[in-house]
């Protein structure tokens, strides 16, 4: 049987089955990438919710799993050489699970980089931006005096749409015909513009038709279902 007592996390959230991969996360977008993944590629994993209502991610226990106190964060009992080892940080799980499955991640060493390549589109454009956006247009607008911050994002949250759409427009995914980890890396944080957000007409996300139905077929497959609502916040 496997041993994780090493890792603190385990103290805190008990593996019910430590011989399964562990995952430490809530329905965010960054956090819905580690558990679509998992159904995807079909790894068995124990869900242990870290609910931001209670700080939890700011605990010790959490912190010594990821310094940086973000979901989502793993402990794989099988890692590197049949050793247990923790992970965090969204884009690094997905290559993880991507190369630990040999799943959803080209093998061809020139359609790798160019699916990586998007991947960090997301990491270094669209998940920083239209998280701004968000948190100007949802939760901050009554704290600032004036337009600039939400016009800022807002523009550039429509530059990167573009830039999206544009790439789906004669294909059914980021990589053509394959689905891969850069649409489970995009997906999530497009949805909630209009949706958690409510940024949708700010942003005219109604002008983006290629992204909007690459969106619906990502949400439809069974995988996408499951895990957009993983761990359920009951």
């Amino acid at each position: 049987m496997s041993d994780l007592s090493a890792f603190q996390i385990t103290k805190r959230w008990p593996a019910q089955n430590p011989e399964i991969l562990q995952l430490y996360s809530l329905p965010t977008p960054n956090g819905v990438k580690a558990s679509i993944m998992l159904e995807e590629v079909g790894l068995p994993y124990e869900p242990h919710l870290v609910s931001f209502g209670t700080d939890d991610q700011m605990t010790p226990e959490f912190l010594s799993l990821n310094p940086n106190n973000k979901i989502p964060a793993i402990v794989d009992p099988d890692g590197p050489g049949g050793k247990p080892m923790g992970l965090w940080e969204s884009g690094a799980i997905l290559v993880y699970l991507a190369e630990k499955t040999g799943k959803l991640l080209p093998a061809d060493p020139a359609a790798r980089y160019e699916c990586l390549q998007w991947l960090m589109f997301q990491m270094g454009g669209v998940g920083p931006m239209f998280g701004q956006l968000g948190h100007f247009h949802k939760f901050a607008a009554d704290k600032i005096t004036d337009d600039y911050p939400t016009n800022r994002y807002r523009d550039e949250t429509r530059r990167l749409l573009g830039v999206l759409d544009a790439r789906l427009a004669e294909r059914d995914f980021v990589m053509g015909s394959e689905y891969s980890i850069a649409d489970i890396a995009i997906f999530p944080w497009v949805r909630v513009l209009d949706g958690f957000y409510g940024a949708g007409e700010l942003v005219g996300i109604a002008d983006f038709a290629h992204v909007n139905d690459w969106v619906a077929r990502c949400e439809a497959r069974p995988a996408s279902e499951v895990g957009l609502d993983t761990p359920s916040r009951g």
